[in-house]
């Protein structure tokens, strides 16, 4: 028998390895995508004057790394694990049991194991042990940056936050520059993102063919997230399918209700899919046999309109205000029942921007620029506040240096259409 060298097999085996020779992965420079992130992360940093940020969110570990593990759990019970980033050093601070997860990445210089500071994990000594992590982390970062340094803070029991503060470190928000970091995409992370996209849609295209009146919302709806975790996808985010009268108004959770005949069928993807990317587009669909009626077809013509006259008015340097101003009218019928957003930003999940209806700007919204490299969904919903059905639509586009370019490319219900 010929000698076997385990060793090598575990480390062919090994996490990134597996992920950058992943059939998803193929004509993507991986290596380029998380050092161009982590690049993004460290210019914010420097922009809003911090010198050191740790990070709890799985999806911006993620960002910053290209590390993934157990992301919902860690979404739950953060700090589980944990990164801090420096403008010289990235140390991940992996879940127990785990450090070779982190192992191999050219974004991280070291990997620690975690303590988990939450009352789960300490019980009663919940505050021993925030002061005690604390205590340990300000130790590190006054090691690399020096005393009194900025530290943004995401994530992280209150307690935590306040012993950092009481150890002499001047402690700030890091949502705003991971953000900001975010919004912006590089060409090869661009691949990435229209990976999840096609395979998200190879989902939709057999949920589509899957819809039969008798079948449950959840039967049609596992049909998706079978296909895109098969796809090596993380996870779905939201629940948002459903038929019937249960699609108006908007944000009702998938259930064991029956899908009835001749419904309308309304789906928001919301999967994080392969890479960690979002692939957030909405379609509705009929259930048959027979044809769709006036009445739905009405509404899907409607929702159609507002989606592709607000992609039509987006261009890179136009204020977040001249968006609003310009964004098609939602006629006072379908006006109480309004998606809460005109569009938002999109990467890894939904983020910076968010763009508000006109009606909406004065008290929700903010100004900002979009710019080349956001990616966005615009969103519409179409349902009448008193009664009937309703329809969701949305298109993911990238902003270029001259217009939007269309990433979504799952076709609309052309007998809707009619």
């Amino acid at each position: 028998m010929a000698n076997f060298d385990w060793h090598a097999e575990r480390s062919d085996l090994a996490g990134i390895a597996l992920l950058d020779r992943a059939p998803e992965s193929e004509g993507i420079d991986l290596k380029a995508v998380r050092l161009y992130r982590l690049g993004r992360v460290r210019d914010q940093m420097k922009r809003f004057d911090v010198d050191a940020v740790i990070l709890s969110d799985p999806i911006n570990i993620r960002y910053a790394t290209g590390a993934r593990n157990m992301q919902v759990f860690s979404q739950r019970n953060a700090p589980s694990r944990y990164l801090l980033l420096t403008a010289n050093k990235s140390i991940l601070f992996e879940f127990t049991g785990c450090l070779h997860l982190g192992q191999g990445f050219e974004t991280i210089d070291e990997v620690r194991p975690a303590k988990t500071a939450s009352f789960v994990a300490a019980g009663p000594h919940i505050a021993d042990r925030e002061r005690a992590w604390a205590a340990e982390m300000a130790d590190l970062i006054t090691e690399l940056v020096g005393p009194g340094a900025s530290v943004g803070l995401e994530r992280l029991n209150a307690g935590t936050a306040i012993a950092m503060k009481a150890c002499g470190l001047r402690i700030v928000d890091a949502q705003e520059p991971v953000e900001m970091a975010r919004a912006i995409k590089s060409d090869e992370e661009m691949k990435c993102v229209n990976a999840s996209l096609r395979a998200t849609e190879i989902g939709v295209g057999k949920l589509r063919d899957a819809i039969r009146p008798g079948m449950t919302e959840n039967e049609l709806w596992s049909v998706l997230h079978q296909s895109v975790i098969a796809q090596n996808a993380d996870y779905c985010e939201t629940r948002l399918l459903n038929a019937g009268a249960r699609t108006n108004p908007w944000f009702q959770e998938t259930s064991s209700n029956v899908i009835g005949e001749n419904e309308l069928i309304a789906l928001d993807t919301d999967v994080v899919g392969c890479h960690g990317y979002y692939s957030d587009f909405s379609r509705t669909f009929h259930s048959g046999p027979g044809a769709p009626s006036a009445a739905q077809r009405d509404l899907y013509k409607v929702a159609f309109e507002q989606v592709h006259h607000n992609m039509g008015i987006l261009k890179p340097g136009m204020s977040f205000r001249d968006y609003a101003n310009r964004a098609w009218n939602i006629p006072e019928e379908y006006y109480q029942n309004r998606y809460y957003l005109s569009a938002h930003g999109c990467g890894m999940t939904g983020e910076y921007p968010y763009l508000y209806h006109r009606g909406d700007f004065p008290d929700a919204g903010y100004d900002g620029e979009i710019l080349p490299g956001m990616t966005l969904c615009v969103e519409s919903f179409i349902g009448k506040a008193s009664e009937g059905e309703g329809v969701k639509l949305e298109q993911q586009v990238l902003v270029t240096e001259t217009g939007v370019e269309l990433l979504s490319r799952f076709p609309f219900e052309d007998d809707l259409l009619r």
